[in-house]
């Protein structure tokens, strides 16, 4: 069972999506939180596997709230997916650069939702190739100089050039194609850098590749 906390200040928007999930056999609604500081005390409490996380909300924002959740090694399996009503890019870059592993606008189709919920809780990351693209490119506009990531040295050859090239926005069947390796195999060596890296999700690659010089800015081809 998939344990969701839903974090939004709009009692409306949190009875919406409980009574979604609680109708799937596979999610329950664990919790709900009206702010930001609650959303933190009900991940301390209950640990849910995913919190869906709106971005404006009193006492403190979505995005504070995500940094302090993800900044807490407690908690390193709890997904957020950040909610919002624009899709506005510079919430994207702020989202995932606070251990975000997806965003969506409120408006999403339920299916989408649901989606969403199942996929981060596998892994994966809630980013579109165009978002992914956006990102990356807002990840060159603020480059600076590349640090070191713990445990880049302990990659192979083959990982480091599928991390740069999820870095570059390709999704594992791209880097198959390009690898001329059956997606499967790519979805292992990606699977593989995640947990060398520690990274939480495919979305973290990106940043890590970006900011350890594996991708550089310029790469958008």
């Amino acid at each position: 069972m998939i344990r969701v906390l839903l974090a939004d200040d709009q009692l409306l928007v949190r009875a919406g999506f409980r009574a979604l999930l609680d109708a799937q056999q596979d999610i329950e609604v664990a919790g709900e939180a009206a702010d930001g500081e609650e959303a933190v005390r009900l991940v301390r409490e209950l640990t849910p596997d995913v919190v869906l996380m709106d971005i404006r909300m009193p006492l403190l924002d979505g995005l504070a709230a995500t940094r302090r959740i993800t900044g807490d090694e407690r908690f390193h399996d709890v997904k957020v997916v950040m909610l919002t009503t624009f899709e506005l890019d510079e919430y994207v870059f702020e989202a995932i650069r606070a251990g975000a592993s997806g965003f969506l606008v409120k408006d999403t189709e339920p299916e989408e939702l649901l989606r969403a919920v199942r996929a981060v809780v596998a892994g994966d990351a809630l980013l579109s190739p165009g978002v992914t693209r956006r990102l990356i490119a807002e990840f060159a506009a603020r480059s600076k100089e590349p640090k070191d990531a713990e445990g880049l040295g302990e990659l192979t050859e083959r990982e480091r050039e599928v991390m740069a090239l999820v870095g570059i926005g390709l999704s594992n069947e791209e880097i198959a194609r390009r690898l001329v390796v059956s997606p499967l195999t790519a979805k292992t060596h990606v699977s593989r850098t995640m947990v060398k890296l520690g990274a939480r999700d495919r979305a973290q690659l990106v940043v890590l590749a970006y900011e350890s010089g594996l991708v550089r800015p310029g790469w958008l081809g």
